[in-house]
């Protein structure tokens, strides 16, 4: 079992006697289901149904504080809660970043709790494993407790992209995406059936007339990686861009009709002057280039 602090991400609390009802009818996520023992995977988006910002939202129990956890981009931690208070309006929540007080450690490879923290499985697949929020200065101490080896973040990328699971500012730009065109609704970040939140119709509409053109896949290549954010083509025909890459497996962002017509031409895919191919995560219900039927 390994664990890894990762620097990339903040923390951002909202409390309050109306905190899940102000959460539930903002983010794509249904917080009435969210509980101490379970997270859930959610995004605020635009009113245009672009993602602004995703994250991990986490319960506290009642015997510590209750409140809600947003395990999010720390870059865009600020953002976020400027952008919460936008919509707090007369709602009795308090909404701040613990960026320098709270970090996230994960784990994967092995099965195990640890008292340390604010710790859920990851909500998005079984095979990422446990996220904790805590004090960095606890990480490992943590990791000891969990019986996990403490290593740096390029292992927990790894088995991220071997995973096919994209990251948010590396395998596609906030404000620049649909939910759908970064695997949210094929990794539980979206309920449909929770009724109103901002960006609902927009995404909603996507669902219903099965409209997402471009996918983040995954795509497996030998040798050097090429370049993030490297052009993807077919022939010199642009098919996407390549995100972020290790250990010879990567995440692009793909346009799939194209995508399609490469597969059926028997043409490669290109990428910084490197060969790949596109897989289909094993997790991934969505209609693929070359299956017999769409996703159920």
């Amino acid at each position: 079992m390994k664990a890894a602090l990762l620097p990339d991400r903040g923390v951002v609390k909202v409390a309050g006697e109306d905190a899940r009802k102000f959460l539930n009818g903002l983010i794509t996520s249904d917080i009435d289901k969210v509980t101490p023992a379970q997270s859930a995977f959610a995004a605020l988006l635009t009113p245009q149904g672009k993602i602004i910002v995703d994250f991990i939202v986490a319960e506290a129990p009642p015997a510590d504080g209750g409140a809600f956890f947003l395990d999010c981009p720390r870059v865009l931690a600020p953002a976020l809660v400027q952008r919460l208070n936008f919509y707090k309006l007369r709602a009795k929540v308090m909404i701040v970043d613990l960026s320098e007080t709270l970090g996230v450690l994960a784990t994967w490879d092995g099965a195990a709790a640890t008292e340390y923290g604010l710790c859920s499985a990851d909500p998005r697949l079984p095979e990422l494993g446990l996220r904790c929020m805590l004090p960095p200065h606890l990480a490992g101490e943590a990791a000891a407790d969990l019986g996990s080896e403490l290593v740096d973040p390029s292992p927990y990328e790894a088995h991220r992209i071997a995973l096919g699971v994209p990251r948010g500012g590396l395998d596609f730009s906030y404000g620049d995406a649909f939910p759908h065109e970064t695997d949210m609704d094929q990794l539980g970040g979206i309920d449909f059936d929770k009724g109103c939140f901002v960006g609902q119709e927009v995404v909603s509409r996507i669902e219903h007339r099965g409209t997402a053109r471009n996918r983040i896949v995954a795509v497996a290549y030998e040798g050097f990686a090429p370049e993030v954010g490297a052009p993807v083509s077919a022939r010199e025909r642009p098919i996407g861009t390549l995100g972020s890459t290790a250990a010879g497996r990567g995440v692009a962002m793909l346009r799939l009709d194209r995508l399609a017509d490469a597969l059926a031409a028997g043409t490669p895919l290109i990428a910084g002057g490197i060969e790949m191919r596109a897989i289909k995560p094993a997790w991934a219900r969505f209609a693929f280039p070359g299956d017999a039927k769409a996703a159920e």
